[in-house]
């Protein structure tokens, strides 16, 4: 949707029409860029919800753009040319998906007049995709800038990608009013495009994979801490009770070779293997894990992977082959302080307190910064009788992380059996 513009145009008067027209620019030039300058810092708050962190910029179309855009018209045979993007905001999206969800948030937010959708060319044109979209300047922002000559902003919504290549375009194409008509050219420019969409599809892609990885790791990291606290701490503060879950084996069912492994990916067998961790199929969760070591990866991803399949053996019982694992995955990375500290809980379940300690104080000394790590090599203190330790180990656990209520009531249990 266009607007009329206030300057007519006597026919063949251009030199004085440009006069004009720059007359009015300047005249409403401080207004525009306020004006653009509150549109942008609106959208930028509107924009806060999206976790990507989209860029957003504004900008005044330039007089000589705008000129060239208005003479265009007028050789189309406008006789009152009228020109919408003078003030103009862009948001820049890291991601496919973010494009739509801004575009939604502009939609509830400004009243649209227009929206124009770029990028729909054949296999043998080249052109960039961008969503623009004509809004109403809201009525808040004039009353406070005061009228600049326009009542229409422009917000173009690309990703980034699609950005780089819509300014290359503009000063091969469109700014030099050049157009290839040798075909190699063409095609080399349609080459280029396409992989840039490509690449915004795999960013997509492996973004979506990382997010679906994220969300199943944290719920087996969940299930892992639980079958610890259930495992340990029922010991500590009951002696009398048994420990819950230990020898429950939730999922028994046999090893299986899955044929459709051959044509998977790593990424993919390991979030089939987290997924089946996270519904306590734990065999299969193991099975999904040898797998992916069949393919023979690099040291830090077998590394990686025996830990994954170690957690798995510990929340099915299996402390042998758990500790088996870890070591491991230890022996690949021997960075690996969270190998070091899942092998010293493995012990401790199995009341192997002096080997629990000497795996604790590797994770320890590998990564200090460690709370709960602190916390379970002072319940191995305690339990080999060595009190003053455990209570140092429990203090300093608390100073990293007071809100841990378990550290808290072991404290008072130390106290109370060193009478202090």
């Amino acid at each position: 949707m266009e607007e009329n513009t206030k300057t007519e145009n006597p026919a063949g008067d251009f030199s004085l029409n440009k006069n004009k027209l720059w007359d009015e620019y300047v005249q409403f030039s401080e207004k525009r860029y306020l004006i653009v300058n509150s549109i942008k810092e609106q959208v930028e708050i509107l924009l806060v919800k999206l976790n990507s962190n989209p860029v957003v910029s504004g900008r005044i179309k330039n007089f000589d753009s705008y000129f060239s855009k208005y003479l265009k018209q007028l050789k189309s045979g406008n006789k009152t040319p009228n020109i919408s993007d003078l003030l103009g905001v862009r948001i820049i999206c890291p991601f496919i998906e973010d494009l739509s969800t801004a575009e939604k948030i502009i939609r509830e937010n400004f009243k649209i007049l227009e929206t124009e959708r770029k990028g729909h060319y054949t296999f043998k044109e080249f052109g960039y995709e961008s969503t623009h979209i004509l809004v109403e300047i809201p009525s808040s922002i004039l009353a406070e800038h005061g009228d600049p000559g326009t009542k229409i902003a422009e917000i173009q919504i690309r990703t980034i990608l699609q950005d780089a290549w819509a300014e290359v375009e503009h000063e091969l194409v469109y700014k030099a009013e050049f157009s290839p008509f040798d075909e190699p050219m063409k095609r080399k420019l349609a080459a280029v495009n396409a992989s840039l969409s490509l690449a915004d599809i795999i960013f997509q892609e492996i973004r979506s994979y990382q997010r679906k990885y994220s969300k199943e790791l944290g719920k087996r990291r969940k299930s892992f801490f639980q079958k610890i606290e259930e495992s340990i701490d029922d010991l500590l503060f009951d002696s009398s009770s048994k420990l819950t879950g230990i020898e429950q084996v939730m999922d028994a069912s046999p090893l299986l070779y899955d044929e459709n492994s051959e044509n998977q990916s790593i990424d993919d067998l390991l979030v089939n293997a987290l997924t089946a961790h996270n519904q306590n199929k734990f065999n299969e969760a193991i099975n999904q894990y040898s797998r992916i070591l069949l393919f023979n990866p690099t040291n830090q991803i077998c590394s990686i992977i025996y830990k994954h399949r170690g957690m798995a053996y510990f929340a099915s019982s299996k402390y042998k082959e758990a500790i088996q694992d870890f070591t491991s995955s230890l022996e690949l990375d021997t960075k690996s302080y969270k190998a070091a500290y899942f092998r010293g809980v493995v012990h401790s379940v199995l009341k192997e307190y002096s080997a629990a300690l000497d795996d604790y104080t590797l994770s320890l000394d590998i990564n200090p910064y460690q709370p709960f790590c602190l916390f379970r090599r002072a319940q191995a203190y305690y339990h080999i009788g060595d009190f003053p330790q455990a209570l140092a180990d429990c203090e300093n656990s608390l100073g990293m992380e007071p809100g841990n209520t378990s550290a808290a009531r072991f404290k008072d249990l130390l106290l109370d059996k060193l009478k202090m």
